[in-house]
């Protein structure tokens, strides 16, 4: 289906199919350009809104101000679940942020934020970069006017904040549970009633019992929330994002307006918003893990049983949406790429990571 057809016929359609003709050119002066960015992440959001940050930044200063990209954080322009329409439709020129928010548009985007039981950083790095995964990046993303680019990434995240301990499968029958994109899918499988907020309303969610858990990230950002003041019964360990990516989103006709110089910088910026901020939340984790423990903060494993209750109902998740073709396209390239990469990295940097904490005693 091309990109027009997709349009009149997705809910997308009366803001996207529009944007060739009420696109807001970006400003101008003296032959510079300032380029709006909106985002999904509340200002000052640990490691998160810091990425959005990296990349209007670096972009703005490696263009010499060429590009002067102005930041808006969630809720200053648009709120946090509206970014991706604001910039297909040019009321923004791009945006930041973790994509599984927007899979009402197309499930297959959460293949570039996250899957269950899906890749971890570098796997999901081997697959955009030599597996595949850009060429169908820019075949979905075509279809809502968008040019998308990997541009930060958690590393793996945390199992979540629970207001008690979670025993079997049969305690999250009702459980009023923060997880957006198809990990969430999948906890509503187990009988959790899912919530999906933005991350700057997830405290006050929790702490007025709105909501009876909630994930958000791992150790730092977490503790930087304040979760810990509200319950201490954490999961060290999640199914649902093993390394999600987070990706900045530029509305097509601008980019493709931008010289071939800008749009270069804008794919090393993002390389490298990438690397950076992957190692920022990495090098504050365990720090943050061990203050938490000390402030007592019980930490947990969810059971074999509970472990497998998600792989089934994740599988199960997975099977819903293979009935549309771009989608399986999508899940057979991602599923090779993973197995592949995994097959090698289990093997040598599994093996050594097992050996080396066995014998330094970590």
């Amino acid at each position: 289906m091309d990109r027009r057809s997709f349009l009149k016929n997705s809910a997308l359609g009366g803001t996207a199919a529009a944007a060739t003709t009420v696109l807001a050119a970006p400003a101008y002066a003296q032959g510079k350009r300032t380029l709006t960015m909106v985002s999904t992440w509340g200002r000052g959001l640990a490691g998160v809104h810091d990425a959005a940050q990296f990349c209007a930044d670096n972009i703005t200063a490696a263009t010499d101000g060429q590009l002067t990209v102005e930041l808006k954080a969630a809720g200053e322009l648009v709120g946090a679940f509206e970014a991706f329409d604001a910039v297909a439709s040019g009321q923004a020129d791009l945006y930041h942020g973790v994509d599984y928010y927007f899979m009402g548009q197309h499930p297959a985007l959460s293949f570039f934020s996250q899957v269950p039981f899906g890749m971890t950083f570098q796997e999901f790095n081997n697959w955009f970069d030599h597996d595949g995964g850009r060429d169908l990046a820019d075949e979905l993303y075509s279809i809502f006017g968008l040019k998308s680019f990997p541009a930060g990434n958690t590393g793996p995240q945390s199992g979540g904040w629970f207001a008690k301990e979670m025993n079997g499968v049969e305690d999250f029958q009702g459980l009023k549970f923060r997880m957006p994109g198809q990990g969430g899918q999948v906890m509503g499988k187990l009988g959790a009633s899912v919530q999906n907020l933005p991350g700057a309303e997830v405290y006050q969610a929790l702490a007025s019992g709105a909501i009876d858990g909630t994930e958000w990230i791992g150790p730092w950002a977490d503790e930087k929330a304040g979760f810990q003041e509200i319950t201490k019964f954490y999961y060290t360990a999640g199914f649902h994002e093993p390394g999600p990516n987070l990706n900045l989103n530029l509305n097509l006709d601008v980019y493709e307006s931008l010289t071939g110089a800008q749009q270069s910088i804008i794919e090393s910026v993002t390389r490298s918003a990438n690397l950076w901020n992957m190692s920022q939340f990495m090098s504050n984790n365990s720090a943050a893990l061990q203050r938490l423990q000390s402030g007592g903060v019980k930490l947990l494993e969810f059971s074999d049983e509970i472990w497998d209750a998600f792989g089934t109902a994740a599988d199960e998740v997975q099977r819903e949406n293979l009935d549309d073709d771009l989608y399986k396209t999508c899940y057979d390239s991602y599923m090779a790429s993973l197995k592949s990469s995994a097959a090698w990295g289990s093997r040598s940097e599994g093996t050594f990571t097992a050996q080396r904490n066995r014998v330094v005693g970590i």
